[in-house]
């Protein structure tokens, strides 16, 4: 009885399998052109993000490219011990957690009312106007964007010719340390706020107008429909685009750093992206400066799967 049943087990767990791979090929038959679309992005992955870790170990390795990767010798976690007990660990990890933190705090929210704001208008062709304005700094080079900023907040550029014609003082606001932040999260807003509502622009049409119609018939008005029906609606899509923000809470873009700070405001500008780039980069220490990103990245993991399941507990959203 026993083996009658494995051997039909067998069968069955053979048939299933047979079933799926029949169902599968004609999937890929059938929609032969999304999966060829499917290509480039996957080999995108594959190649720039998947590929290189192979070289994390070297974080582990004092590297020598001459000698390769697994030529070099292994030092263990030396490396994560240097930066943990350096001067630089300190500022770096307090630099990179303000400013994002700032980010969320004051950028997150942006792109969410300019959605909402938009989806207010009624007039068809002034919507469009003001998706198409701010859509635009999103497209503008960040060499040009770091260019305008340096010759607005200079001694002598447009922000300081305003304030002394109001009587306040001039000065390079770019050389102070306590206006760099400030300076930073204030462009990212401006730059990237238009481009980022559009997904919640998105979450919007997906909101039935029904519901907005027996709102009305009740004698709501429009900050009601907004509380009680727009951002509910949107809720989900708010929650996963924060848990993939706070992923990044240990990322600053290290290039527009690179572009806005000077050593007179390290001190406040300093991020471990632009760390790693002097280290890596600038100084050759290519396991120094893979042993501070990949300490980075698993932060940054962490950081992802404890707010989704956070989120998964507190609003049954979330990304898995």
């Amino acid at each position: 009885m026993a083996a009658v049943f494995v051997k039909k087990g067998g069968k069955n767990n053979r048939f299933t399998k047979g079933l799926m791979k029949n169902i599968f090929i004609r999937d890929i038959v059938k929609n032969k052109y999304i999966y060829i679309m499917l290509v480039p992005v996957g080999a995108y992955y594959v190649i720039f993000h998947y590929m290189p870790m192979y070289g994390a170990q070297i974080a582990f390795r004092n590297y020598a490219p001459l000698k390769g990767i697994w030529g070099s010798q292994w030092v263990g976690l030396q490396y994560f011990k240097e930066f943990f007990s350096s001067y630089y660990f300190t500022r770096l990890l307090r630099n990179t957690l303000l400013i994002n933190f700032y980010d969320i705090l004051f950028g997150f929210p942006a792109p969410v009312i300019m959605a909402i704001l938009i989806n207010e208008l009624r007039g068809t062709t002034f919507r469009r106007m003001v998706q198409t304005i701010t859509y635009l700094p999103h497209f503008i080079s960040l060499v040009v964007v770091c260019g305008l900023l340096t010759d607005f907040l200079a001694h002598g550029g447009v922000i300081n010719n305003i304030a002394a014609l109001f009587g306040g003082s001039t000065s390079s606001i770019l050389l102070e340390p306590k206006a760099f932040r400030a300076v930073y999260v204030g462009s990212e807003i401006w730059q990237s706020m238009g481009w980022n509502s559009i997904i919640y622009l998105s979450a919007l049409m997906g909101i039935p107008s029904e519901l907005y119609e027996a709102a009305r018939m009740d004698g709501a008005g429009r900050l009601r429909e907004i509380w009680s029906i727009t951002l509910p609606g949107i809720l989900p899509t708010v929650v996963i685009m924060l848990i993939m923000r706070v992923g990044k809470i240990m990322t600053v873009g290290a290039e527009k750093i690179i572009l806005l700070y000077n050593p007179s405001t390290y001190e406040t500008a300093d991020v471990i992206s632009s760390f790693v780039y002097r280290k890596g980069i600038l100084e050759a220490g290519y396991s120094y400066s893979t042993a501070v990103g990949l300490f980075n990245s698993i932060i940054s993991f962490v950081l992802v799967y404890t707010v989704n399941r956070i989120s998964n507990k507190l609003t049954d959203s979330g990304l898995w």
